[in-house]
């Protein structure tokens, strides 16, 4: 799968939208390419890149490169804003195959086919839907972050439980069974507050940033 392409012509009449970026005769094959672009392609660009940074293949590094040209030929070419883009289009067309040769036995020699490919990126922005989404994602996510810094790293929900396998374990220890119940009520209690605490700071995030967008 290559995805769908956009030719030079179609750009030059007008007919597609985007903002393309290339890397031509790089030392790797198409096919090792298409399966890291295969990873990006149809996401928005923030999530795009955050993909292709934690991916353990030696293109990833490429394509990275490929991607923030594309955004920058975007922003500074065509004025659009980077955070409203996404992958449009990403394929890698199989470029000119050194040849090179090993000796083998009997005077014979082997041949090592050393493959080049040309990247290609295209971005475009996201329709109005899309935006919406992605900027209500990203206020859940920037929530999320600030409430564990703020608890320092460390889940409410996780800590809750931490807590109750502490005291329901020092509780049974002393054979105190209304203890334990009564302890397991009270972190029910905690934990049910904190989950409205995390659905009100979400709201109040995605209402935000609507706010915002329309201003």
């Amino acid at each position: 799968m290559t995805g769908p392409k956009l030719n030079e012509k179609s750009f030059v009449a007008g007919e597609r939208s985007g903002t393309k970026a290339s890397a031509l005769y790089v030392r790797m094959s198409a096919s090792k390419v298409r399966a890291v672009l295969n990873l990006i392609r149809d996401l928005p660009v923030r999530r795009a890149d955050e993909v292709l940074q934690f991916t353990d293949k030696e293109a990833a590094r490429v394509v990275r490169k490929v991607l923030a040209s594309a955004v920058a030929n975007a922003q500074h070419n065509d004025e659009q804003d980077p955070e409203e883009l996404y992958v449009k289009a990403a394929f890698a067309d199989e470029g000119p195959t050194l040849k090179r040769f090993t000796p083998r036995a009997r005077g014979r020699a082997g041949r090592i086919n050393k493959r080049t490919a040309h990247i290609t990126v295209v971005v475009d922005r996201l329709d109005d839907d899309r935006i919406e989404i992605v900027q209500a994602r990203e206020a859940r996510r920037t929530a999320a972050g600030r409430r564990r810094v703020a608890a320092g790293g460390t889940t409410a929900s996780r800590r809750a439980r931490v807590e109750r396998s502490r005291t329901k374990a020092q509780a049974l220890k002393s054979g105190d069974t209304a203890e334990v119940e009564t302890t397991e009520a009270i972190v029910d209690q905690v934990e049910t507050d904190q989950v409205e605490a995390v659905e009100a700071d979400t709201v109040e995030a995605t209402e935000d940033a609507q706010t915002e967008e329309n201003n």
